[in-house]
């Protein structure tokens, strides 16, 4: 069996380790006789499974009893909705940090229910660097202030938590879930579709401080308050099962690996040598100011659009795949989560080399 490098903005590679025990596991979980698949959301067997996942969670990120962690559905999108309808409740304000197109999304969406204002946006560089705020810009009668903390698309990442005063923090963080250590006490809500690090689409995981729970606007439907899910172990409806039993799988395998300083350091070395590469390269450049590159997602171009078709199309070839830049921005993106093995990084570094020499 060959497996190709799957350099995906997401759904993404899963680790080696949690696909071999799930294929083990597909036909019978333990001694239950039936797959996860199959099992019913209310048995004892899924519950232990639900548990197992959240309590391995909790540790890994260090997440504070006064916080709820919700599985739950609809993609990081449509948190979207849920944060205006279930935060902005007070003064019917929010502030936002626009850095991409997700957080642009979330902003437009937040506009549908209340006074959405932009704080900062780096827009009139295409999205190239992280706007610098400081607690003094938020609106101090905002119900919350909201940033998408690592962009996929545009390849930025905070490398500050903003200061928003008493106002609570929420970000966005589909896209650098457990790639490095959070101080999860810094926010009010970190919300995350799955795809990208953790396990197949499908499940979303919020983690929400308990005292913003329970103040949802009277238009609010049921499925969209968060109380709703939080009052029901997030099993009001039948939750994503399967997705979740992967999610466990894969926060085992960040325990076994050393936790998540391991992971940072296992990411700044795999994005080390990628960007160092682009910095020396004559043919290929990145796209983003140095002191806000992600270390999950490197965007890079020729500066030639045939001469980057022609690489993405000879990466294929080689192995190396999903390496087209989202299609709003073109180029190339090489996505390099936690489950890419350092191996990956480097083939494609010597691929690149060889590709510049070829194409010189």
């Amino acid at each position: 069996m060959a497996r190709v490098y799957n350099f995906s903005a997401g759904p993404s590679m899963l680790p080696e380790e949690v696909l071999k025990t799930a294929a083990e596991e597909m036909m019978e979980y333990g001694t239950s006789g039936q797959s996860v698949m199959e099992m019913s959301h209310r048995s004892k067997e899924y519950q232990a499974i639900f548990d197992e996942t959240e309590a391995n969670l909790r540790e890994i990120m260090n997440i504070p009893d006064d916080y709820a962690v919700l599985f739950l559905q609809g993609g990081a999108s449509t948190q979207f909705a849920m944060l205006p309808l279930n935060l902005m409740n007070k003064n019917k304000k929010a502030d936002f940090i626009v850095t991409g197109q997700w957080a642009n999304k979330a902003y437009q969406e937040a506009a549908r229910y209340g006074a959405a204002r932009l704080v900062a946006s780096s827009k009139d560089k295409t999205f190239s660097y992280i706007p610098k705020v400081a607690a003094e810009d938020f609106d101090k009668d905002a119900d919350y202030g909201h940033i998408c903390f690592n962009n996929t698309i545009y390849g930025t990442k905070y490398n500050y938590i903003p200061e928003t005063g008493d106002v609570p923090l929420v970000a966005d963080i589909s896209s650098c879930i457990l790639s490095e250590p959070i101080d999860v006490t810094k926010f009010g809500v970190l919300y995350a579709g799955a795809q990208k690090n953790v396990a197949p689409a499908g499940v979303t995981i919020v983690i929400i401080r308990k005292d913003l729970i329970g103040n949802a606007m009277d238009i609010t439907p049921t499925m969209l308050k968060y109380d709703t899910h939080s009052e029901n172990g997030s099993m009001f409806n039948t939750p994503p099962c399967y997705s979740i039993y992967i999610a466990g799988l894969t926060f085992k395998w960040i325990k076994k690996m050393g936790g998540l300083e391991k992971m940072k350091e296992l990411n700044e070395k795999k994005a080390k040598l990628l960007y160092d590469f682009l910095d020396n390269s004559k043919m290929f450049k990145g796209t983003v100011v140095p002191e806000d590159r992600s270390l999950m997602n490197v965007p890079f171009i020729t500066g030639n659009d045939e001469l980057d078709a022609k690489f993405v199309a000879e990466s294929k070839k080689a192995g190396f795949v999903n390496l087209k830049g989202h299609r709003s921005v073109g180029g190339m993106r090489a996505s390099i989560y936690n489950a890419m093995p350092i191996e990956g990084v480097e083939k494609l570094v010597e691929f690149m080399k060889k590709f510049e020499e070829e194409n010189a």
